[in-house]
């Protein structure tokens, strides 16, 4: 039965219900549905949007998990319906249906599994369902059949596809390239692999596994001694693996843009889960290229090209939906995004047709494992299968095949029928445990594999591929009852690992599935019979084959193809147009500020991130590279950084490749990398329009050209991934090919991330600039950013002519970096050197620079500004730096030093000009602001352009505070018990767990982990702890509002709540809710109890996640807490979206702890009433808050520290937590 009700918003909220609503059952459901009430008849009459009905969306799989966490039975389904008139179409068609009237039948889908069927007709078959499969591959179908005896089944020629497809099999990269008649001596693969066979380095395992692993060092582990319990943290020494990964999402990102990034985003992360048997992510970075956006519609490189009647989406919807899918993940998953890019193109020439109207969406990340982690075993018989993450459902169908092909080619119900759905809340859940099991010292996992492309079939069929198995398709979970055994082997719903386990090691993983509550499902086990099997227990076979069958002997590809290389028109420009020309570059998308881009994505979470995107005190993104440290002691860490150059690719792939590296190089470079060039290693990501006429020759160039550049510079390239059919076709025969391109990811071991440089000059007069061309190139325009302005592409591009002396650049810059010899610095890329030198200044408030380029004899202005060679700007006070460089024989400049004036004063020859830094960061911001626009609404845009640069960060640490250690009786590296007692809280879906833990740690705290199903069950009661913190993160995904259903748990189970209640009754506690955590405490009314109404928190009035780093208050109040810090400025970190306090009665009736400093947004993120961030209780015991403090105790994870206090061990925050150990030690 379907059961309705109407929410405050006037929206209707659907319960199918098997069972039918008791009283107690109703009054629990107005309740969680925001005093929604009931609606008695059976149909609603009007017109709605709402999901598809064939789609249970993630919204609807946590409201039901919330209601069965409530004590509620029998709910199978809740979705949302919104009323709107009949004439309104603008629905979203690949995510939601319009209804007229919502009755009974809202969610029956009339239809039955189907049977197993016998495919006696391959060709028509791989027509009817969109298989890609080639003429080779059928006729090897044909044989197979032939040789067995029996007609192949549709899970079988399906599954072949999907796991033979060259999404998964990269039959291109391991075919055989014919060009001009001649073949080449090697595959792609084999010029990619000779760069590790001739660099090893610090390689652990490359090509073999979901990631790559180089040697890490050895680090603090800060986890629970056991997880499948409450326990306490303590700290273990463990040698280490990095891993490093990127992944794209091309076709489903240009197909649904939310959630094809979204489970792009996912996916890649669940590859690094799955590196080894078993690594922990620990940051993410992201790309996005479309065709232009055309946000004002005026510009006039945008009119070369006729806009198109897009396929799905427009650009800058896509921009805005998928970089929003792929910041919603990673903000719910727990995983901080900290370094990424952004390239707008398209042109019409050579009777070519150019643009990213298939777009790229690459998401990588760093993270690590054990060393001891860090291969797989091998299957041994009898090893169990086990499946943890969500049910199956008919999603992405055929997504392996689909993304194989040119976008358009299909019919949409095929190509949205591929697209997946994310549910990052389950993935968090499964990660959970699989980092408890990397974690507890003697890991139960053989193997371990992700859910994506192939679905169960390639998963599973990969952790048993040398030994053989069987899998019990009625043991798979099926949250469709329709579903063929087709759809259930093959579907690619996203959130699920595979595990190889022995028999006797499953129940520890069992019992911390349960307590994550992470479904758990034993499904089959390895044999030795090389076969793979997926059985029914009524003896139906939906798949029997051997392996070698399956996947030992499909046909070789061979590719043919003529060297057709582009011959574009040389670009032209005038001299006196300089002023225009830097407006212009500074507004192309790939240059201007990506503001809009990382105000959305949370750039904390973790409490390890010691370099995002965002620099100085205007807080811009500006940094080069993205760090994370590998443990709460801030020495070691992961860097990461990227590069691309698909313009100039255009013009020479061969120099494209090398661009592509050089430029990930001269932005990793400002961290101190162990072994300096040696300690990197690469990702190359392949996007290319192959399979037409050029294309391929052009391809075999740039990854012959990209495997000689890293030979010659003594680096690997371990990992990477290919999409290889980046052409959109239209109904009208047209076709738009994305220009070949590869990404390049750096990764590499910090040696100690306090010596990163920042690209943010410093105001001292006395110091001066230089500039280290690392090419030796002679400043060429082609493929640059002022090309594209001009509408033109151009022929002579930039190119590293000398790997060895790159090299030498790259080893003497590390070196100066070492020994602290550089102030500030930043590389030349996308804009040239000008706009690299305006984006040294956009983050300070005041001074400015006085160049002189005259030292550049043989080069115009022009081509000196806005040439993109690789090549960088130190910031250096004293000889010794150009005295090293000299010693290195590495060549530089003096082109400038500081100046008093807030402006650039340029100088070359004759021309001179002076330079408005703060109009011309105003022109670089105004990109951002069109497409903040788009996401934000115009009026908060509008605030948020007005206001970035009127709130800069100041502090007011006061002359009390020492940032000693000692001084607050800290011991940086305790290892014994303390005997005073503090617990988190979690609950599926939070997130911020970790941070808290460690920072209640250093103030002295032994802390608990405590899991909410601990206390609904009963084995936790708190009563042996003297404070408990609930933390940050989105517990159940925010579905029916920010903790509600945390809220729910605790309030309707009645030993949680018997256990919060006694603790909140004891004099000798304390309570502290962040974020999530502070929307807890509201929600159950803690922290002012006597009152008859009592604080809400609303979404914020941008109505998006704001994450920044922002001045606070301390003010007057009865916080224990934040006693000691009364009186001070602070920064801190907000990520959050649900954080505007709403408060029913005046600002006389609260205890308001903490204010944000500024009235406006952003300065005040979220519109809360008064400014407010904190508030506490009456006797000052319990605290709840906004923002971050545990991810802001320690100096280097601030994102802006003040000047002079390089040596401070702590920061200020610290003495929050350490005034709550020292006041339970004195009352307990």
């Amino acid at each position: 039965m379907i059961v309705f009700f109407e929410n405050k918003q006037r929206n209707i909220i659907a319960l199918e219900s098997n069972e039918r609503l008791n009283p107690e059952t109703v009054s629990k459901l107005v309740w969680l549905f925001g005093e929604a009430k009931q609606i008695l008849t059976p149909t609603i009459e009007g017109h709605f949007f709402g999901p598809r009905k064939e789609m249970i969306t993630p919204w609807s799989t946590n409201a039901v998990e919330i209601t069965q966490n409530m004590g509620i039975n029998g709910i199978t389904r809740i979705e949302e319906f919104i009323p709107v008139a009949a004439d309104d179409n603008s629905f979203d068609p690949m995510l939601q249906a319009k209804y007229n009237n919502l009755d009974q039948n809202l969610f029956f889908i009339d239809r039955k599994p189907e049977p197993i069927k016998n495919i006696d007709d391959i060709e028509t078959y791989n027509v009817q369902e969109g298989l890609a499969l080639s003429e080779e591959e059928i006729s090897y179908l044909k044989g197979i059949s032939e040789k067995i005896g029996r007609p192949l089944t549709d899970s079988e020629v399906y599954g072949f596809a999907q796991v033979n497809s060259e999404h998964c099999r990269h039959k291109i990269f391991g075919g055989t390239f014919v060009i001009d008649g001649q073949e080449m001596p090697t595959s792609l693969f084999a010029l990619i692999k000779k760069t590790s066979k001739e660099n090893p380095n610090r390689l652990v395992s490359a090509y073999k596994d979901n990631v790559a692993f180089i040697l890490g060092p050895k680090v603090e582990q800060f986890a629970p001694k056991t997880q499948h319990q409450a326990d306490f943290f303590q700290i273990q020494d463990i040698d280490t693996v990095i891993s490093l990964k990127a992944e794209t999402h091309n076709f489903p990102t240009t197909v649904e843009p939310f959630n094809g990034a979204a489970t792009g985003g996912g996916g890649e992360i669940r590859d690094r889960l799955a590196g080894g048997k078993g690594s922990i992510p620990l940051a993410g970075t992201a790309v996005y290229m479309t065709s232009y956006p055309r946000t004002e519609g005026t510009r006039e490189w945008e009119q070369g090209f006729e806009e198109r009647k897009w396929l799905y989406q427009d650009p800058a919807d896509i921009l805005i939906k998928a970089s929003n899918g792929a910041s919603d993940f990673g903000n719910k998953f727990g995983q901080p995004l900290i370094n990424g890019s952004l390239l707008t193109f398209e042109h019409q020439e050579e009777g070519k047709e150019f643009g990213f109207d298939k777009v790229i969406m690459l998401a990588g990340g760093i993270g690590f494992a054990r060393k001891d982690d860090s291969l797989k075993e091998d299957p041994e018989p009898g090893d169990l299968i086990i499946v943890l993450g969500g049910d199956n459902y008919r999603i992405g169908m055929g997504g392996g095949a689909v993304s194989s092909v040119d976008t358009g080619q299909y019919s949409n119900a095929i190509e949205l029928n591929a697209v997946q759905r994310a549910n990052p809340e389950m993935q968090k859940r499964v990660a959970n445990v699989v980092r408890a099991m990397t974690e507890c010292g003697n890991n139960p996992i053989r193997s371990i594999h992700d859910h994506g492309a192939g679905g169960h079939l390639n998963c599973l069929s990969e952790l048993i591929d040398k030994s053989g198995g069987k899998i019990n398709v009625d043991k798979l979970p099926v949250g469709d009852p329709t579903l063929s055994d087709k759809e259930i082997i093959g579907n690619e719903s996203q959130e699920r690992m595979g595990l190889l386990v022995n028999k006797e090691n499953t129940e520890i993983i069992k019992q911390t599935a349960l307590r994550e509550r992470a479904p758990y499902f034993l499904v089959g086990e390895a044999t030795n019979d090389e076969r793979l099997r997926f059985v029914r227990e009524n003896g139906e076979n939906a798949i029997d084959l051997t392996l070698s069958d399956f996947f030992g002997s499909t046909p070789k590809t061979v590719l043919h193809d003529s060297d057709k290389p582009y011959h574009f028109n040389d670009i032209d420009y005038k001299k006196e147009q300089f002023n225009k020309y830097l407006e212009q570059v500074l507004q192309l998308e790939a240059v201007a500020c990506k503001d809009w881009l990382t105000n959305k994505v949370d750039r904390s979470v973790t409490g390890r991130v010691a370099l995002q995107q965002c620099a100085g005190e205007v807080q811009l993104p500006l940094n080069n590279l993205g760090i994370s440290a590998l443990d709460y002691q801030g020495k070691r860490g992961i860097g990461t950084a990227l590069g691309h150059s698909p313009v100039a690719a255009l013009a020479d792939p061969a120099k494209g490749s090398r661009l592509a590296v050089a430029e990930s190089l001269t932005n990793v470079l400002w961290a101190p990398i162990e072994e300096n060039l040696k300690g990197i290693s690469l990702s190359a990501n392949w996007m290319w329009p192959a399979k037409n006429e050029g294309e391929n020759a052009r391809l075999y160039k740039a990854v012959k050209a990209l495997s000689d550049f890293c030979i010659d510079l003594g680096i690997n390239v371990p990992t990477g991934k290919d999409s290889l059919s980046m052409t959109q076709k239209y109904p009208n025969g047209q076709k738009v090919m994305s220009p070949g391109t590869v990404i390049v990811t750096a990764v590499g071991e910090v040696s100690d991330i306090r010596k990163t440089v920042k690209p943010v000059v410093s105001n001292n007069n006395e110091t001066e600039l230089l500039y280290v061309n690392f090419s030796k190139d002679d400043f060429q325009l082609g493929g640059s950013s002022l090309a594209q302005v001009l509408d033109k592409i151009g022929n002579d591009t930039p190119d590293v002519k000398d790997p060895a002396y790159f090299k030498n650049c790259f080893n003497t810059i590390q070196k100066l970096i070492e020994e602290g010899l550089i102030i500030a610095g930043h590389d030349v890329s996308a804009g040239g050197l000008i706009t690299t030198l305006l984006e040294m200044t956009f983050a300070n408030c005041e001074g400015g620079l006085n160049i002189n380029l005259s030292e550049f004899k043989n080069n115009d202005l022009i081509s000196v500004a806005f040439s993109e060679q690789p090549a960088v700007v130190i910031q250096i006070k004293d000889n010794k730096a150009k005295e090293i460089l000299k010693d290195n024989n590495i060549d530089f400049i003096v082109i400038g030093k500081p100046q008093d004036k807030h402006e650039i004063t340029l100088k070359k020859d004759k021309d001179k000009y002076s330079l408005d830094i703060n109009a011309l960061r105003d022109v670089w911001y105004k990109s951002s602001y069109l497409l903040d626009i788009k996401q934000s609404g115009k009026a908060k845009a509008t605030e948020r352009f007005e206001n970035y640069k009127r709130q800069d960060l100041r502090y007011d640490f006061s002359n009390k505070f020492t940032g000693k250690a000692a001084d607050l009786g800290i011991d940086m590296h305790r290892r014994e018990p303390s005997g005073v007692k503090a617990a988190i809280i979690r609950e599926k879906g939070v997130n911020g767990d970790r941070e808290m833990a460690y920072a209640l740690y250093l103030a002295g705290f032994d802390v608990k982990d405590v899991h909410t199903t601990d206390l609904i069950n009963g084995r936790e009661d708190l009563s042996d702890v003297n404070m408990i913190v609930f933390v940050g993160g989105f517990s159940n995904s925010d579905v029916l509002g920010s903790a509600k259903g945390w809220a729910g748990a605790l309030l309707y189970n009645e030993k949680a709540r018997t256990a919060i209640e006694n603790f909140y009754a004891r004099r000798d506690t304390l309570s502290l809710g962040v974020c999530n955590g502070c929307q807890l405490m509201t929600a159950l009314k803690l922290v002012y109890p006597d009152h008859e109404e009592h604080p809400v928190m609303l979404h914020n009035d941008s109505h998006k996640f704001e994450s920044n780093f922002v001045n606070v208050d301390i003010n007057h109040s009865n916080s224990i807490m934040l006693s000691s810090l009364e009186g001070r400025r602070l920064g801190v970190w907000i990520a959050h979206g649900e954080g505007k306090f709403n408060f029913p009665y005046y600002k006389d009736k609260y205890n308001i702890a903490m204010s944000y400093s500024f009235d406006e947004y952003p300065g005040n993120p979220n519109g809360s009433d008064w400014n407010v961030a904190a508030i506490c209780s009456n006797d000052g015991r319990h605290l709840a808050m906004m923002p971050h403090i545990e991810r802001a105790f320690l100096p280097w994870q601030w994102p802006y520290y003040p000047e002079g206090r390089k040596d401070d061990e702590v920061a200020p925050w610290i003495e929050a937590f350490v005034n709550a150990f020292n006041w339970i030690k004195n009352n307990r």
